[in-house]
């Protein structure tokens, strides 16, 4: 998917926009526990090479499954 195409204004906006979605506390915590869950699994030795934490499933997955509610959209979540 290309980049989108901002105005350098435009651009800085949604840099801002986006900065303060992605440190709100509720993806502060997913980060935490993700990182949390990465370290263990790897530490018992699970190669999680293409692999993402879903906070829905409570599993790895595949990062192409796990975007997008596995191929259903986001509109209903």
């Amino acid at each position: 998917m290309p980049k989108q195409k901002l105005s350098p204004a435009a651009a800085k906006r949604k840099k801002k926009r986006d900065l303060k979605r992605a440190n709100r506390a509720d993806r502060k915590a997913k980060r935490a526990e993700n990182q949390r869950l990465r370290r263990a699994a790897k530490k018992r030795g699970r190669n999680l090479k293409g692999l993402d934490y879903d906070h829905k499933t409570k599993r790895f997955t595949s990062v192409k499954a796990n975007r997008g509610n596995r191929g259903r959209g986001t509109k209903k979540e």
